[in-house]
């Protein structure tokens, strides 16, 4: 179970940190770290889908992975500066993640209710930086976001 006395926001850090690394690097901004129950740095991670030329790293997946095994992901908490997409919202379902906070879902709504109603915890902070961040880069780069997310042929708001 998650310590209700964390503090969410300061959570948000390094994922931002390595979102802005992601945009600098000619990337889509989007960062993610993963925190132990009580709040103890797991991993950190980043969008590398340009920069690596392969299109399943994205930050929640890429903190994920670097997280390693771990006996449960229930009392996990998954920090993204971004709502989370489908492909990285059925991780969290998949692996039971217990708590996800969200910088922003204002450029991208995510499936956040699709997550709520499998009982995780959603925690929308609404962070500005966030919200700048990735405007700055769809305005920038229409093309990458587009290829990925922005203009897909689904059903999905964004």
């Amino acid at each position: 179970m998650v310590s209700g006395l964390i503090n969410f926001a300061a959570l948000l850090e390094p994922a931002l940190e390595q979102a802005q690394l992601g945009f600098e690097e000619g990337g889509v901004p989007v960062g993610a770290a993963l925190f132990g129950a009580e709040g103890n740095l797991l991993s950190v991670g980043r969008n590398r889908r340009v920069q690596e030329e392969d299109p399943s790293i994205h930050g929640e997946t890429d903190a994920f992975r670097k997280a390693g095994r771990q006996k449960t992901y229930r009392d996990k908490i998954l920090v993204t500066t971004l709502a989370p997409c489908w492909y990285c919202s059925g991780l969290i379902r998949q692996f039971n993640i217990g708590t996800v906070v969200v910088g922003e879902s204002t450029n991208f709504a995510g499936h956040l209710d699709w997550l709520r109603d499998a009982g995780v915890k959603v925690v929308e902070l609404n962070d500005p930086r966030c919200m700048q961040l990735m405007a700055r880069f769809i305005e920038q780069r229409p093309d990458i976001w587009n290829e990925d997310i922005g203009e897909c042929e689904c059903d999905a708001p964004h």
